[in-house]
């Protein structure tokens, strides 16, 4: 299999050889830095374009089918668009944290997405605590959220800011409980580790029970944290107009709308990493001509298949049951998804033993 550490290792040390130890650390981090952007982004307008066709598809419609063959070019006009809208002014706001609001969560955002592995050598970090880093860093996005629902002055998006943090602070539990159950299994945290360890057979066959177990619940908890139907309470249309970001415009909302599609991907990328394989392809013990075959298909591919195949699901599942009630959402968390998420550490425990 080709991976793009070849490609990585061949840039740095074409570097070390020309520059000094500053100087090439310096333009590393630029490149990384505008190829994280330069991905966010486009996956962004991607993700955009696949919900609104998959949207059309559970509804008997066609979607966006007028900019561009197919409506491709529809996000991108989309984006054209926001970009050229007026920055509205608010009275009364707290104008300080309006606007730190909005970049804490593109930023958290960010710095999730620049820890997933797409391939061998093809990830911004590699901590040896990973799995740690990703439930710490994409934490601080409900801090934005929070601000930007009281610095608003607007009770509907304090409201709307309110149940977002309980939400999201109360299914990261169970999201952080279902990756500690691969923590278990693999006995690291090291997400390209994790990836390697993969290399025979993927951890939801690996891992038996308990592992498909924290699959199921990942998805659910972690759809509930990207604050997509029917988990959208924040949002509820009907009761808080648009929730925490009622009274942003402009780029301003842009940051939250571009956050909230990226998070959707990152949740799936770190299922694909953790429960799928991440680039590692399907191998099934004693099967050697099919593993073959197999090997042929980019790792980068394998990886953003299983990926968007989560978001396919997710995407199903929005467009298929309507919204909870708050009450019934945190029920769901704290007497369902908690308790088997408990029980499941301890099982695969005595699995691992």
């Amino acid at each position: 299999m080709f991976h793009f550490e070849v490609v990585t290792n061949w840039i740095d040390a074409l570097l070390r050889e020309h520059l000094s130890e500053g100087w090439t650390l310096l333009i590393e981090f630029i490149l990384i830095g505008v190829v994280i952007l330069t991905v966010y982004s486009v996956l962004a307008l991607i993700l955009i374009y696949l919900e609104r066709k998959v949207c059309a598809f559970f509804q008997c419609r066609i979607g966006p089918n007028r900019v561009g063959p197919f409506g491709v070019l529809q996000s991108v006009a989309d984006m054209v668009k926001i970009l050229l809208k007026e920055i509205i002014k608010i009275n009364k706001v707290d104008p300080f944290l309006f606007r730190l609001a909005c970049y804490l969560v593109i930023i958290a955002s960010i710095c999730t997405f620049g820890a997933i592995p797409f391939d061998k050598g093809l990830q911004a970090v590699d901590f040896n605590i990973g799995v740690f880093y990703l439930l710490a860093v994409s934490s601080i996005g409900v801090v934005g959220i929070l601000i930007a629902g009281w610095s608003s002055n607007n009770k509907y998006t304090l409201i709307g800011a309110m149940r977002s943090g309980a939400q999201l602070i109360s299914y990261e539990l169970s999201c952080g409980l279902s990756l500690l159950a691969i923590v278990v299994l693999s006995g690291t945290m090291q997400l390209s580790q994790i990836v390697e360890q993969q290399a025979d057979a993927w951890f939801i066959f690996k891992g038996h029970i308990p592992a498909l177990i924290a699959f199921i619940i990942y998805l659910i908890a972690g759809h509930a944290e990207t604050n997509r139907g029917p988990f959208d309470l924040p949002e509820a249309e009907s009761e808080l107009t648009a929730g925490y970001h009622t009274e942003y415009s402009g780029i301003q909302f842009g940051f939250f709308y571009l956050a909230e599609y990226l998070n959707m991907f990152i949740i799936a990328a770190i299922a694909a990493t953790v429960f799928l394989g991440g680039w590692m392809p399907l191998h099934i013990p004693g099967w050697e001509s099919f593993n073959g075959i197999m090997d042929y298909i980019p790792p980068v591919l394998w990886f953003l298949g299983k990926t968007f195949f989560c978001i396919f699901l997710a995407l199903w599942v929005r467009w298929s049951f309507p919204r909870l009630r708050i009450d019934q959402l945190l029920s769901l968390e704290w007497k369902i998804l908690m308790p088997i998420s408990l029980i499941n550490i301890l099982l695969m425990t005595l699995l691992v033993l």
